[in-house]
Parts: C-alpha cells; structure tokens; sequence
C-alpha cells in the first residue's frame, strides 16, 4: 500500500514532467532497504523500473513486483543453503548478489565468489572477467544466471557452480542531453533540493541550512570531478560514508584503510591495474585506519593524489579515481581549533606534504546525526541513473567559471588554485550542468571553496610553520577592484589566552616539546605562602621543566637583592604549577617564564595583560637564544597574546618574521631575566 500521508507538491510535478520514468518516491528506497540489506542503487534499479511513476496502483504493483523480485533472487544469509539446493534443482537460476574475481595462479584460472551466498570457487568463463573488469577489484552487484553440474570436476575436486551471465545492476543509457534539458526547468534552488530528495533527504526541514545542503553535494563532488582529494572527519553517525557506499557502483569503499600499493595502484607481477584505474571514487572509511602493508604505498600515494599519475617500472600510468577520507573527529570543535590541529586523529605516517594534496575538508562537526523527520517522502532523482550522469559530468570541466569574475588573492599558491577550481568547477557540474551560472551563484561557490581549502591549509600552518603561512585567502571582483576575504566559521572561537589579566604569579610561555619536536603554549602559576623555603611542584611536570623552575630558584636567590625583594625566602613555601594548553607531553625553554612567576608571586604584582615571554637560561641568568622565532611569535599571535618579550641574541631573527606578524602583536626585547620580569610586569 502507497502512504496516504503522501502529496505531490510543486518540486514533486517539476521532477516527474523533467524526468519521467527516472524518479521515485523515497520513502519506497527506505521500505525496502529496511527488509532487504541491499545498497540503495541496487533497489532503486529495481525502483526505477517500475516504480516511476505517480499513479498508486502502478506504485503498488511495481512495489509488489519489486518485493517478489528481491525475495527471489537477494540471497539473504541465512537462506544460502536453500538458495544453493535450488540452483541444483533447476538448469539455470538467477540472484542478486556482490559477485567478484580473483585469479588462482596456481590454478591458471579464474574464479568467481558470490557473497551473500558465501560461494568460492564458482567457474566464469574469463571472456565475462575481461567484460566486467571491476570484477578483479573489489566486485560489482549484478543479477547472476547460475548452473548446476555435478559432474565437471578440477584437480580432484567438485566444482558444480558456474556463471553462465553478468548483468550488472546500472542503467545502460546515461542521455546526458536529456538530463541538461530537464535542469533547465528548476531554479538553481529547486535543483538543490531536488539533489538533496535523490539522496534521501528532505530539504524542507528546517534542519537543513543552504550550508548544509552544499556541504551533502560537496560529499557528492568526487564522483564528477577526476582526481579530486577530500577529506571529512566528524561525530560518529552522520551519514559521512553513505554516499560512497550506497549511491554509486562507481565508488569502492575500503573498510577499516587496510590496502596494499598492487591493490591500490598495480600489481607489477600480473600488470592488473588497481583500485584508482577501476573505480571513479576510492572511498577510505575509519580513516584514522589507513595503512599500506609496504611502505612505498602512502608515497606513491602522495604523488598520485598530486598529479593523477604513478609509476610502473618504467612506465608512467595515469588514473582518474577521486580518493575519499572519511572518519571519526572526537571532541569539541572549539578545543581542537584551539590546542591542536584537525588531522590529529589521522595515521602519524602522513606528513604535512601528504596533506597538502587534499582539496577540501568538508567539516562534519557542522553535522548532526539524522532523524526521521529529516528523511524525505517525495520525489527524487533515481539514484542509478544520477550515478550514470555523474559519471559523463566526469568528461567536463568549468575549472575557468570563477576567474571569468574574479581573481584570486595572493594567499593562494598553486595548490590551492588547482582544489578551488576544482571545487567549482564540480559545484557547477552539480547544480548546473547546463554551464549556466550567474555572476553572484560563481561568487557563492568560489567563497565556499575558498574556505574548504583554506581549513586545509590552516592545520598545515599548525603542523608546518612558516612554509604554509599564506592562509589569508581571498578573492577581488574584476569589475569593481573589491577584495573580499574568506573566514573559517571554526575559528571565530575565543583565544587560548584569557583576556582581563592573570592573578600575580600567572605568566604564558612557549617551549617546546622535543618528543614531537613542536611548539606548545603553556600558562606557568605560582602561588607563595608560608613555610621553609621549599618549592612545591604540582601535577606531572616533565624532566625539562623540573630543571627549569631548580634554575629560576637558583638565579633568583643570587639576585633577590636586586630586585628590592626583602623577603627571606627561607620563610616562604612557592607552589608552582605548569597548565598545558597545546596537550603536550614535554616543555623544554621554560626556566626564564618559571623566574618570572617567582618573582611576580613574591612582589603579589601580575604580569601585564596577554603577555608571553621566550626564553632560557642559565643558572648565572645567561640568555640562550630560541631557535624558531618567526614560528613562536606566530603561535603567540595566533593564541591570542598581545605582547611578546624576546631574547636580545634573536634581534637578527625578526627579519626572518612575516609582516603579517610582526603587526599583529607589541613585542620587545630583554638582555637579561631581571629585564624581563620588570618589563612582563610593565615596571620600566
């Protein structure tokens, strides 16, 4: 029975005059996935078929025919047996099933294997290999025609199951004519909903934003750009792998990121071609999993992701397979931004180079796990025959469409213009596949790309320092010389360091963690009170930051004096303790901050608002320059500080410190720690 709650509304009536006989209700999709555990292309070939329609008696007889089909060929696992005794019984039977290949050299033959209904060893003929190729590399669903014979036998053993036919579950017509002249009827926004009701959704609710809805089609984008790289990493629940595991029998989704380069790439051995030659999109799930069995697997990776090409002996392949991160980000979005970087759950064997071939992070965090109501109950787009026009919009380009208005600021090198193109140019393949974009919608995507590269290149600044500090991007309008830049939502957060000032004793500093050879932000505490002259560490302070606080007490008996402290210290306990803000495990280069909190706790005189010092020192109060300067002075700015005292010895470093920094925060030098502390509590 039809759903009485059902009523055709205006997108409903665009949709099925556009495309009649290629879209289906949803809510049908949602029926039968949920008694039969096929992917969603699968039913919706069967869907499409005869289900296409708005009248309810034919709806409910495609359905009835749909349900008799898949209850007689889907081979459920717990029927396997029973479907195995019926392919014995009859001359020929058909299925639905996940067939692949495999070739047993061994044996110098192929053979075929039927999931669902766990069968090895099935005898193909290798003419069906060679006319289905992507049944070698990862398999294909498909209906199968089955025979039974009891009496071939090979090498001693009973091989009755033999493939007679392939047909693989896809439409055989893509009539891209036909789909460009049917968007011609929608406004771009209808179009954007009538996408997000093919996959599912509905876009009426209020849950999904104009944001969100190009957040679903830029989970799209892999399958009609070539070679396109993205990531998306975010609450668990959220649909990130639906789309590469149910719309497409394009894409093959790699469970768990366990792969090797010949299943990857080549097999240099048989010269099979892998999985990025075979399939449109190569889909990593759990990617915090990923890993090659062989260690050249994540470099020719990384020169793959790069140009589209890799190396065989000699010879030089070319490939279009888009690849596809997508995993789990735990934690709140805010806290991460602010004390690390949004890669930090991916495998430590990726570098910031291997990052930087990433076109878009898609931020999952912006989304939430489904609910019901969201799912839609009208019209959409047949899945299949939308997997078939994707795969023709694959052979075109509008990479020139932004540049026709604008230009790019000077933030962006030439990986960052080759993913914002890239990104347009697949927008508009999405959204209009006619080519015929406006102004202010050209606008739109080129600011949306802008920003899914840009959070990119802003943990590769993170990670890398200087080398990818051009994060400020931008773009200017030809006509009117206005340069517009583009923000990241995720970092309008507050700064690390607390504004209003610190109670006496509180200063920041950056040392540095020589376990993970980066910088880190620390707030160093001290409070006094009466005792024996003992310094109290508290919490786990590292080797490196007990021997700074022994070197600040030491150099700060010998100078008491000096600084007008007529305390006996003697009569005084100092409670020290080191708050890590950066989730660092070590904290070297803190000794002349630990001195500065001694001296501010004892005078009960606080540290001038957001002020971080650098620097270490000896027990005699000698200076030793800090390496990195234009890095640390960056991770100030970037924390939120207003002021930064600097070692006298790296005057000749700040040469080295882009002006964008140097601009953006008061800083001064010091020759000795006694310096440093009067001008931290702004006495002189």
């Amino acid at each position: 029975m039809t759903d009485e709650r059902f009523a055709l509304n205006h997108l409903d009536t665009l949709a099925t005059e556009a495309y009649p006989g290629l879209v289906v209700r949803k809510d049908l999709l949602r029926r039968m996935r949920t008694a039969f555990g096929v992917p969603a292309f699968v039913i919706e070939f069967l869907l499409g078929k005869y289900c296409a329609s708005t009248d309810d008696e034919t709806i409910r007889e495609g359905l009835e025919f749909v349900r008799d089909t898949l209850a007689g060929k889907y081979v459920k696992p717990d029927e396997r047996e029973a479907v195995k005794s019926a392919i014995k019984q009859h001359t020929s039977f058909e299925i639905i099933d996940k067939i692949s290949v495999r070739l047993i050299e061994t044996h110098d033959k192929y053979w075929a294997r039927l999931s669902n209904l766990d069968l090895d060893y099935v005898n193909i003929d290798e003419s069906e290999v060679r006319r289905h190729d992507r049944l070698l590399m990862g398999g294909i669903w498909a209906e199968v025609t089955l025979r039974y014979d009891d009496a071939y036998i090979f090498k001693n053993q009973n091989r009755p199951f033999f493939v007679e036919s392939i047909r693989p579950i896809q439409l055989s017509s893509r009539r891209l004519d036909d789909f460009i002249e049917g968007r011609r009827r929608f406004t771009r926004d209808e179009w954007l909903d009538l996408m997000m009701r093919s996959l599912g959704y509905e876009p009426e609710h209020p849950y999904y934003t104009k944001r969100r809805k190009l957040h679903y089609m830029l989970r799209l984008l892999p399958f009609v750009e070539k070679n396109f790289n993205s990531i998306e990493l975010g609450p668990r629940g959220t649909g990130k792998s639906f789309v590469y595991q149910q719309l497409s029998p394009y894409c093959h989704l790699v469970s768990g990121g366990q792969t090797t380069t010949a299943q990857m790439f080549v097999n240099l051995s048989s010269g099979q071609r892998g999985l990025v030659c075979l399939w449109d999109v190569v889909a990593f799930d759990e990617a915090a999993g990923v890993r090659f069995t062989d260690k050249s697997g994540l470099n020719i990776m990384k020169g793959y992701m790069e140009d589209g090409a890799f190396s065989r002996g000699r010879d030089i392949i070319t490939a279009e397979g888009s690849v596809v991160f997508v995993g789990n980000l735990d934690g709140d979005i805010d806290t991460i931004v602010r004390t690390s970087n949004l890669f930090y759950p991916m495998p430590t064997e990726m570098d910031t180079a291997f990052y930087d071939r990433i076109h878009a992070y898609i931020p999952g965090w912006e989304f939430q796990k489904t609910s019901d109501a969201a799912y839609t109950d009208h019209f959409g787009v047949v899945t299949d025959y939308l997997a078939e026009v994707f795969r023709e919009l694959r052979k075109q380009s509008y990479a020139d469409y932004a540049e026709r208005y604008f230009t790019f600021g000077t933030h962006l090198g030439g990986r960052d213009q080759k993913a914002v193109r890239k990104i347009v140019s697949g927008l508009i393949k999405l959204l209009h596949p006619h080519g015929e974009v406006s102004k202010e919608e050209a606008e739109e995507y080129l600011a949306y790309a802008m920003e899914m590269r840009r959070r990119v290149k802003e943990q590769l600044k993170k990670m890398g320092g200087l080398e990818y500090w051009g994060t400020n991007f931008s773009y200017t309008d030809k006509e009117t010389n206005q340069e517009t830049f583009v923000p990241l939502p995720e970092m309008g957060g507050g700064s690390l360091l607390a504004e209003g000032g610190l109670p006496p004793g509180s200063i920041y500093t950056i040392g540095s963690d020589v376990s993970d050879h980066r910088l880190v932000l620390f707030l160093l505490q001290t409070q006094m009170n009466r005792g024996s002259g003992r310094i109290i560490p508290l919490g786990n302070l590292s080797s490196k930051m007990k021997e700074a606080v022994k070197t600040a007490e030491a150099y700060l008996k010998a100078n008491v004096h000096n600084l007008g402290i007529d305390h006996d210290l003697k009569a005084y306990d100092f409670t020290t303790q080191a708050i890590n803000l950066n989730q660092a495990k070590e904290g070297a280069e803190t000794a002349v901050a630990f001195f500065i909190s001694l001296v501010s706790s004892i005078l009960e005189k606080p540290v001038l608002d957001r002020t971080v010092v650098l620097g270490e020192m000896s027990v005699q109060g000698i200076l030793i320059k800090v390496d990195s300067l234009p890095e640390r002075m960056q991770l100030a700015v970037e924390a939120g500080a207003k002021r930064i005292l600097i070692p006298s010895d790296n005057k000749r470093d700040v040469a080295e410190v882009p002006d964008a920094i140097i601009t953006a925060i008061q800083w001064q030098f010091f020759d000795s720690p006694i310096k440093a502390a009067i001008m931290a509590m702004g006495m002189g």
